[in-house]
C-alpha cells in the first residue's frame, strides 16, 4: 500500500475576527488623528496668544498705590501695545513704560520653584503673566512733546499751555487744595513725555525724578502702549479714560 497522508480540512476564515481586527484599527488611528489635531490647535492657540502678546496686547499687574484710586494694588490691565508706534499717544492717556533710569530702586530677584517658575514662563508667552511687571511703570500723561506744564496756580491747579485743569481722577490729601506738593514749570522736550500717578502725594514720577537721566522727562520711546481696561479682579473691571474733558484747550497751535 502506498503512503497514507494525514488529511487536514481547510480554515474557513472568521469575519467577525477581522471586523474586529479592522474596527481596532480604525479606533487607533481616529485616536491618533484626534490627538494630532488637538496638539496642532493648542501649538496655533499658543502661536496666536504669542504674536498678540507681543505685537497686540498684553497684561500688567499693578504693584504700588501711585495710580490710585483709579488702579489699585494687585489689578490686573490690558495695555495696548499699537500705542505710541500706530496710534499716537494723548493727553490724559494712561501708559506703561520701561524705567528711563533711576526711577525704580533695585528689584530683589523673586525666588521661585522650578516648576512655578516653567508655568509663570508658559504663562507670560501667552499675555497671562507679566513677571516683568516690577520693571515697568504706570503713569498719565500730562505734557506732550512742547507743551508747557506748571503748577501750582493761586487755586493749587496745574496748567497745561496756561490751561488750567479740573483732575476728577486725582487722589490727594484730605483737605488739601493743591493738586502737587511741588511746584514746577517745565516744558515737555521733543520726543518725551511728563507723566504724573494719580495719587498726587504718593507718586514717585516726571516731578520726582528731574536729577535723573532726562530730567523727569520720559523717552515716547520707552512707552509700551496705553493702558486700556483693568481685567482683573472682575469686581473693579472698567475702561480706562483719557478725560478729554479735562484737557480740552490745551492743545498747541496746529497741534
Amino acid at each position: 500500500m502506498g503512503d497514507v497522508t494525514e488529511s487536514t480540512a481547510p480554515t474557513v476564515p472568521d469575519p467577525g475576527r477581522g471586523e474586529t481586527r479592522r474596527a481596532a484599527r480604525r479606533k487607533g488611528r481616529g485616536t491618533a488623528l484626534f490627538l494630532r489635531d488637538v496638539l496642532v490647535i493648542l501649538v496655533v492657540a499658543v502661536l496666536a496668544s504669542f504674536l498678540i502678546k507681543t505685537f497686540l496686547i498684553r497684561s500688567f499687574y499693578i504693584p504700588s498705590a501711585s495710580m490710585e484710586n483709579t488702579l489699585e494694588v494687585d489689578d490686573r490691565i490690558i495695555v495696548n501695545q499699537l500705542s505710541p508706534d500706530l496710534i499716537p499717544l494723548t493727553h490724559g492717556d494712561v501708559v506703561v513704560f520701561r524705567d528711563p533710569g533711576g526711577w525704580l530702586p533695585p528689584q530683589e530677584a523673586v525666588q521661585q520653584s522650578p516648576v512655578a517658575a516653567a508655568v509663570d514662563w508658559l504663562l507670560s508667552i501667552v499675555g497671562l503673566s507679566a513677571p516683568d511687571s516690577n520693571d515697568h511703570l504706570i503713569k498719565r500723561v500730562i505734557g506732550l512733546p512742547g507743551d508747557e506744564v506748571s503748577c501750582c496756580n493761586a487755586l493749587g491747579q496745574m496748567s497745561v499751555n496756561d490751561v488750567p485743569l479740573t483732575e476728577p481722577y486725582i487722589k490727594v490729601p484730605s483737605g488739601v487744595a493743591k493738586v502737587s506738593d511741588l511746584d514746577f514749570d517745565v516744558t515737555v522736550p521733543e520726543g518725551y513725555l511728563w507723566v504724573m500717578g494719580d495719587n498726587r502725594y504718593n507718586s514717585r514720577d516726571s516731578r520726582y525724578n528731574t536729577d535723573k537721566p532726562g530730567g523727569g522727562f520720559v523717552p515716547i520711546g520707552n512707552v509700551v502702549g496705553r493702558a486700556l481696561v483693568v481685567s482683573w479682579p472682575i469686581s473693579r473691571w472698567a475702561w480706562l479714560d483719557d478725560y478729554p474733558d479735562t484737557f480740552r484747550g490745551v492743545e498747541q497751535p496746529g497741534g
